[in-house]
């Protein structure tokens, strides 16, 4: 690899969301459900409601059509057209369409870019369960490093909300497998990037490593037990402290190839995947013991919008530069959390990112 090829980095220029407007709370979702209560599901996760896609079929609201709307708002804040994007990734686990239909092809990719006019983008899907974005940005962020491409959209549209209903049929308990899928919601997030040159906006690095060992601990599928797609989830060895470690010895290891500690990267905001309150407070107090050094300000929005799979860091992203309560210039790190099992790290400093 060549000096100039070393010295190229990536930053994410331009984020979009779509949320969409019907709310859910969890007494409405656990209503008539005898083995979960909605104080009992606050408790457990700290999510009091969730975003829900519009059930009635003339809405036409999916994951779909709410990634293509999360597209255009990410578009609208950035400073490229469609026309001028090089490559568009979709990241989608849920690949619902019109009339309820799960689609593998043609790829989401494909058709948004059609959407959207990005007709000589090269576009392709990545399925990576809710590590999809994240993925993608890494994908992109190499893509954009090696030269090979200008810039690039990575995308997602999640109706997670599907295991939901199925766990709300078929729970038996709190400590049913489909308990997790009562934690999840509806969104839809977009990102552009291009080439940074300019330190205050910068992916300084992305890496991910996973661990198939537990890739048995979560589980998608149709469901066992009736109709419908569910997600089966060992909750105890999911989140248990030595499966939370995997993310901290990680990234210490990363950081000592450099050279640096954890201490080093100063760090203002720290987003981890949004599961649940408890599991955020959790896994920060595990990599605070791991690093021997106080975390940054969490981010989060799990408590009004749930567990979002491949969007939620974006997402939390999103809102919170939008509501100003993260601060442009600051230092953000993401720590996905995906089944497979997936871990490891974005460091970027944002700046001018349009939102």
């Amino acid at each position: 690899m060549n000096t100039s090829t070393l010295d190229r980095h990536s930053r994410l220029e331009a984020l979009g969301a779509h949320l969409p407007e019907t709310v859910m709370t969890n007494r409405e979702l656990t209503e008539g459900m005898s083995a979960v209560r909605d104080a009992d599901l606050r408790r457990i996760t700290g999510i009091a409601e969730r975003r829900v896609c519009d059930p009635d079929p003339a809405a036409a609201e999916n994951s779909f059509s709410m990634a293509l709307a999360a597209a255009r708002d990410c578009l609208t804040a950035s400073r490229y057209e469609a026309a001028d994007l090089d490559v568009v990734i979709s990241a989608s686990i849920t690949r619902f369409t019109d009339g309820g239909r799960f689609t593998f092809e043609p790829s989401f990719a494909a058709v948004l870019a059609r959407e959207l006019g990005a007709r000589r983008a090269v576009h392709f899907d990545v399925s990576n369960a809710c590590a999809g974005m994240m993925t993608g940005v890494h994908l992109l962020d190499r893509m954009i490093r090696s030269g090979a491409v200008r810039n690039g959209l990575v995308v997602s549209g999640e109706q997670a909300t599907a295991v939901a209903q199925t766990a709300a049929r078929e729970i038996t308990d709190s400590y049913d497998p489909q308990f997790a899928s009562l934690s999840v919601g509806d969104s839809a997030a977009a990102v552009v990037l291009d080439a940074s040159t300019d330190e205050a906006d910068r992916i300084h690095y992305i890496e991910l490593m996973t661990c198939s060992a537990y890739a048995h601990l979560c589980m998608g599928m149709p469901s066992e037990r009736g109709q419908g797609i569910a997600l089966y989830t060992d909750n105890k060895k999911m989140h248990d402290r030595d499966r939370l470690k995997l993310w901290p010895r990680f990234h210490r290891d990363l950081l000592a190839k450099q050279g640096r500690e954890f201490t080093d990267e100063a760090f203002d905001y720290v987003i981890q995947h949004q599961v649940g309150t408890r599991f955020i407070d959790y896994v920060n107090q595990t990599a605070e013991a791991e690093f021997e050094a106080p975390m940054p300000t969490s981010l989060a929005t799990v408590e009004k919008y749930g567990n979002t799979a491949t969007t939620s860091h974006f997402l939390t992203l999103r809102e919170h530069l939008r509501a100003g309560t993260a601060r442009a210039g600051s230092r953000f790190l993401m720590v996905p959390a995906a089944s497979g099992v997936v871990t490891g790290a974005l460091s970027a400093t944002i700046t001018n990112m349009g939102v």
